[in-house]
């Protein structure tokens, strides 16, 4: 992907934000002993964790371990139940926050929210419509500006020839793409990506995998956090890892230092070893 193909905010102004607290907010996320309690089961439990500006990070851990809840969470979707959620300088609940002013600064793409795409609408108006924080064409209007941000996006993620198709007749790997662009097209601050490699054959995943480290490696990037199952789906350049279980952390830190035999074993409770070759991970069940 080319340098440029988004106009990113600077990072978040925190200090409004740090005067209400003992110790600086991180600038784009901040959890803190963040809980999740849903009738008698609990989603998440004691989850403290910062994202600072530029960071790119995986979320991995088993099915039922709170990696959705968490992004819904940092997405402005959910509130939590206790503890403090801050996003973009903003703490959740508190007085004066909105967030439907805060959820356009962020670009989700998530398969709840892929459902809600009209299937009869093009490429190019499920894209743009995003600049107004709507999944379907009402009465706005576009501008040249929004048409050519549209446009770039969606080149970028290499859906230029498809741009007039209508979004139900593409494959699940076409409308993954899609839906990247489209998360990209408000130049959000924040990128969140739930399982965005989810059902893609080997084809179609490698080459998701290819355009979301070029983004990855772009310094003019959103900070992004991408949701997974598989340490196989974690795109090259890609900064820091969080391992959860249950609803709490394993670790979480840089990836070299997080994404080893024994966390991922504990994560996942298996005996499992991990391997790195030019930036790709991949895991297999212990001899």
């Amino acid at each position: 992907m080319e340098s440029g193909a988004w106009d990113r905010r600077g990072p978040a102004d925190s200090s409004s934000a740090a005067a209400d607290g003992p110790r600086e907010v991180a600038s784009v996320l901040d959890l803190r002993s963040v809980g999740l309690v849903r009738g008698q089961a609990t989603l998440l439990d004691a989850i403290d964790w910062a994202v600072a500006d530029g960071e790119r990070w995986a979320v991995l851990g088993p099915n039922g371990a709170g990696k959705t809840t968490l992004l819904q969470i940092a997405s402005a979707h959910l509130h939590p139940s206790r503890g403090e959620a801050w996003i973009l300088g903003e703490r959740l609940g508190s007085r004066g926050v909105d967030v439907f002013e805060l959820r356009p600064r962020i670009g989700l793409a998530s398969a709840p929210l892929a459902d809600q795409l009209p299937r009869q609408e093009s490429v190019l108006d499920v894209v743009r419509t995003a600049a107004y924080g709507m999944t379907g064409r009402w009465r706005e209007r576009y501008d040249e500006t929004d048409d050519a941000r549209a446009r770039t996006l969606i080149a970028a993620l290499g859906m230029q020839d498809f741009i007039a198709r209508t979004f139900g007749t593409l494959s699940e790997g076409e409308r993954k793409r899609v839906q990247i662009a489209r998360a990209l097209m408000p130049n959000p601050e924040l990128l969140l990506l739930d399982e965005p490699a989810a059902g893609l054959d080997l084809g179609a995943r490698e080459d998701l995998l290819q355009r979301l480290a070029k983004i990855a490696t772009d310094p003019g990037a959103p900070t992004t956090v991408l949701v997974t199952h598989h340490v196989e789906e974690i795109p090259v350049g890609f900064t820091h890892a969080l391992l959860l279980r249950a609803g709490r952390i394993v670790a979480a830190g840089p990836v070299g230092s997080t994404l080893t035999d024994a966390n991922l074993s504990e994560a996942f409770g298996l005996p499992l070893t991990i391997a790195a070759t030019h930036g790709r991970h991949s895991a297999r069940l212990s001899q």
